[in-house]
């Protein structure tokens, strides 16, 4: 753990030297949810340097700073274009599992999932569970040194990749429905995990549906405490919701159509009062979404979950539609093309019906409103007729 620390400048510097030598630039990988052995090597090089989670203590990688030096490097990493600095910030199994995994979950995982020579996907949300994230009846039950899980999970983003899986499962069906949960690391290349792609509305299949059927976990893969699943949960919710509220899926064809601005320049709409007006509204939410989402991390560097998230990914939901209908006015009738031939018109398309991935993943905008309305407007709480049931008890929609 680094005891002296530089001055603001003085990292400035050394990152800008140790990038000026390092960095070459990458090569894209074939899909978001793959990587490459160039990349690998490149992240491992970062990791190395202590760039990669500058606020982690030096046993894992990290230099002990602070987070206002941590956003230095990742200052740096961003003018160079340069990935996989700053990954304390947003890597969701990473700060899982530092927060709350065992020492063996630590030392198998942290360095793989930090270089990405292991992909991970989320086992959260099942077809009879809908938002309520409490209510999931896939099982997790304790055999000797190990747990075995039977059950369903539905709407897994790169889950055909992915090496590891974070699930919440019920292992405890005698007490209310937010305490029988716990949290566990699946190692995903075993016999009885069966991936089951779900085309989408775009026509990409980036989600999938996965039968679980008699999988084993090692008992050290249990994250967190058993029946204190909820709790660790929350945290790795924070961080997908800060993931979701900053930004948005590129175009396929990285096309004029990313830049809202450039496009309705290019098309001669930017004179349009209606198109300049909306173009406003648009670029003053990204604005106020930006300031929502610097508070929102604030917090959680200070070791506090906020619900402000919630207010980030439900903001940046609205966002991309309304960027969605804005693109459209822009291209006009243009849009009726699709296709390679027509890339301008088909990234227009692609990105207003992706906008409604951000309304339902994460969870949907219906459960965002509600937490920002009992937890930072502090409205009263929803009833909930089931919470202090016994699972057992509860009715099975």
């Amino acid at each position: 753990m680094t005891t002296t620390l530089p001055s603001a400048d003085q990292l400035r510097e050394e990152v800008r030297e140790w990038l000026a030598v390092e960095w070459t630039g990458l090569a894209p990988a074939e899909d978001r949810w793959s990587t490459t052995p160039e990349r690998i090597a490149w992240l491992e090089k970062v990791v190395a340097a202590g760039y990669a989670v500058p606020t982690w203590p030096g046993e894992w990688s990290g230099r002990g700073y602070p987070a206002e030096l941590a956003d230095v490097i990742a200052a740096e990493f961003d003018a160079a274009n340069a990935p996989g600095a700053r990954q304390d910030k947003y890597s969701i199994p990473a700060n899982t599992v530092l927060a709350f995994g065992t020492e063996k979950l630590k030392n198998d995982l942290l360095h793989d999932v930090l270089t990405e020579r292991s992909r991970t996907c989320l086992f959260y949300s099942e077809p009879s569970a809908g938002s309520d994230l409490a209510g999931v009846r896939t099982t997790a039950v304790r055999d000797g040194g190990r747990w075995i899980v039977n059950g369903q999970k539905v709407w897994t983003s790169g889950a055909k990749t992915a090496d590891y899986a974070l699930l919440i499962a019920r292992t405890d069906w005698d007490v209310p429905k937010h305490k029988g949960l716990s949290y566990f690391v699946v190692p995903m290349h075993q016999p009885g995990v069966d991936i089951r792609p779900l085309v989408q509305i775009t026509g990409e299949a980036h989600f999938n549906e996965v039968f679980l059927t008699d999988v084993e976990i090692p008992a050290d893969y249990l994250v967190g405490e058993e029946g204190k699943g909820w709790r660790v949960l929350q945290t790795a919710l924070a961080y997908e919701r800060s993931i979701m509220g900053d930004g948005a899926r590129a175009s396929r064809h990285g096309s004029i159509a990313d830049n809202l601005v450039e496009l309705a320049r290019e098309r001669d709409r930017l004179a349009d009062p209606v198109i300049r007006d909306n173009l406003a509204t648009v670029l003053a939410l990204r604005e106020l979404n930006a300031l929502n989402n610097a508070r929102a991390k604030a917090a959680a560097e200070q070791g506090t979950s906020s619900s402000v998230m919630s207010l980030g990914k439900l903001a940046m939901s609205g966002i991309l539609h309304a960027e969605g209908r804005l693109r459209t006015d822009i291209a006009g009738p243009e849009t009726l093309l699709a296709g390679d031939g027509n890339p301008v018109a088909d990234d227009v398309n692609f990105l207003a019906l992706n906008a409604f991935f951000t309304s339902i993943g994460g969870g949907t905008d219906q459960i965002q409103r509600t937490i920002v309305a009992e937890r930072v407007l502090g409205l009263p709480k929803e009833p909930e007729i089931d919470r202090d049931l016994p699972f057992r008890a509860v009715r099975r929609s």
